[in-house]
């Protein structure tokens, strides 16, 4: 690895589909070296996969397949920002359609656990509002949902219905 401070995500042994699916579904990522164990060892065999690196949307990782030994929680997500409900509905959609989870207030699991906010950019101003009343509706709103929906957000911080 080129950086000096990288993610490292602890895996049951799913590492390498985790970084390939990271790096199909998010933009600026990418699959790095896959190091293999170079003999047998008490919880595996030479050949087995230790650790790939990997880049999701520009941050370096590496994921350690370690066992089961811990497991991922909300403690560690990723957020990512979009830009539209489009992109926000690719992404929850790529995410909870592999095996993973919904959540609440735009946060979901994949298939491995790992968690991920899916943050529209129109609800960070909505809740950023000047106006408290505003930002107060908007979220309101929010805590009802699971994926985002930036249209009822807007609603909200309008003080209107969704489809007015």
């Amino acid at each position: 690895m080129v950086s000096k401070n990288t993610v490292c995500l602890w895996f049951d042994g799913g590492a390498v589909d985790a970084a390939q699916f990271y790096a199909e579904t998010f933009p600026d990522s990418s699959v790095g070296k896959i190091y293999r164990a170079p003999g047998d060892y008490p919880a595996g065999r030479q050949g087995d996969v230790l650790t790939v690196e990997f880049t999701v949307m520009g941050i370096p990782c590496i994921g350690l397949n370690g066992g089961p030994a811990f497991a991922q929680s909300e403690a560690f997500s990723f957020q990512v920002a979009t830009d539209d409900q489009a992109e926000t509905d690719r992404l929850w959609n790529a995410i909870v359609g592999n095996g993973g989870q919904e959540s609440a207030c735009g946060w979901c699991k994949d298939r491995w656990g790992l968690s991920w906010q899916i943050t529209p950019r129109a609800l960070i101003d909505a809740i950023a509002d000047p106006d408290p009343a505003a930002a107060k509706r908007a979220f309101d709103a929010m805590m009802e949902m699971g994926k985002i929906d930036i249209a009822a957000i807007e609603a909200a911080r309008r003080g209107r219905a969704p489809n007015q």
